[in-house]
């Protein structure tokens, strides 16, 4: 079953929009997605084939996590993000050791970014959460992605605790992308409780990376804006 999803998949390929892709997401030698492959397949279309095809199990889900194509690895995403939806405890323990057991395989910010949530942070909410915290301080750039973009769940569900405690410690990251989601997160405090990122802001905007603050303040109004930006 595997080999004929991966089949129909790549029939779905268009070599203009995967030659597009390869610039979009970096993949140049020293960029952050350096030696990935695509098959040119845009998102619309990869979610509307997970629909016909999210009844494949955690084992084959995980053989497509592995692949070497980017679009077969957020296709698993998206089945692994279903299974995970509609299961049990059991069933969803294994799909969230699954995930943080091949990390490796989560590495650009779209990976990330569509599944963190779903799986790390819905796994996590009632639970120990200090994965989180070795996530933040791994070396691996996804990793610490990872960390962040999981407590979105927290904090669609009023809970900002650990997304302020997480985005201290990768105040001094040195990548722009975890600066993009730990303002993107803190924007995210912001729209459900303006007086508690600004907590965070009053304390830490004169030392935030100049792109976490401008993610952060992005919909504060405009007066409010720019004296951020002009007292850090």
């Amino acid at each position: 079953m595997l080999s004929e999803l991966q089949q129909e998949l790549r029939k779905l390929g268009d070599e203009e929009i995967a030659r597009n892709l390869l610039r979009f997401f970096k993949t140049g030698k020293g960029q952050y997605g350096e030696g990935d492959q695509f098959l040119g397949i845009k998102v619309p279309v990869l979610r509307a084939f997970v629909k016909t095809h999210r009844n494949i199990s955690l084992k084959e889900a995980t053989s497509l996590l592995r692949s070497s194509m980017h679009e077969e690895r957020l296709v698993a995403l998206f089945i692994l993000v279903e299974i995970f939806k509609r299961s049990d405890e059991k069933t969803r323990q294994a799909v969230y050791e699954t995930y943080l057991g091949n990390t490796r395989f989560i590495n650009n910010w779209d990976l990330v970014d569509s599944s963190a949530e779903h799986i790390v942070g819905a796994w996590l909410r009632q639970k120990d959460r200090s994965p989180l915290y070795e996530l933040a301080r791994s070396k691996n750039l996804w990793e610490r992605r990872i960390s962040i973009m999981a407590t979105f769940h927290f904090i669609k569900h009023g809970d900002f605790g650990d997304t302020l405690k997480i985005a201290e410690i990768l105040l001094g990251d040195k990548e722009d992308l975890i600066h993009k989601a730990v303002g993107w997160m803190l924007r995210e405090i912001g729209n459900r409780g303006m007086a508690t990122e600004e907590v965070f802001l009053q304390k830490h905007h004169k030392v935030m990376p100049r792109t976490m603050l401008r993610y952060a303040i992005e919909k504060f109004p405009e007066e409010k804006r720019l004296s951020y930006l002009l007292k850090s």
